[in-house]
């Protein structure tokens, strides 16, 4: 079966409701086996992700955040959306970095990008590593993000994702993707 036989085909399209953060948008779409529906899904900017490794590369940089939508306190990676004016992916993640724990990287490579939940968004995820970070400012936080900055071994990080401690996907993905090389 060819991949155009998958395919749906957009009727209409239109934003039901705006927030900030994400859209969730409705297209009237469709089937290839011709039933038109509904299908909401929600849009939201491109995002980079951040696994920052300290000088001698044993320890690593981690965030402790508020995650309203499963209640409770979230360890894991830097990571943020993309600025509209931002058309370089690397700047992004050095100011999602620097803006979110303080720390700024010696150097920074792309590592890989996932559609993290394409079943329900349109989220585009960018994740880099980070080498050589050194805490040269405060956290600049936007007034939304409740966020502790610390830092582990990187063999306990490794440790609490196989465990399944660190439950933040965008962690989770970020280290297993380091470790498979």
């Amino acid at each position: 079966m060819a991949e155009d036989d998958l395919a749906w085909e957009t009727l209409d399209t239109e934003i039901d409701y705006r927030c900030p953060g994400f859209d969730v948008r409705r297209d009237d779409v469709e089937l290839p086996d011709g039933t038109e529906t509904e299908y909401h899904h929600v849009e939201e900017v491109e995002t980079v992700v951040v696994l920052p490794f300290l000088p001698g590369g044993d320890e690593v940089v981690l965030i402790e955040e508020w995650r309203q939508a499963v209640d409770r306190v979230n360890r894991g990676l830097p990571a943020g959306g993309v600025e509209p004016e931002e058309n370089d992916l690397e700047a992004a993640a050095r100011r999602e970095l620097r803006e979110e724990t303080g720390y700024t990287a010696g150097s920074i490579e792309h590592l890989c990008t996932t559609e993290p939940v394409n079943g329900i968004a349109n989220s585009l995820h960018h994740t880099f590593v980070a080498r050589g970070c050194e805490p040269t400012a405060a956290q600049d936080l936007d007034g939304d993000e409740s966020i502790r900055t610390l830092t582990a071994d990187y063999d306990d990080l490794v440790a609490a994702v196989r465990k399944g401690e660190i439950r933040d996907g965008r962690a989770a993905l970020a280290v297993s993707r380091y470790e498979l090389g």
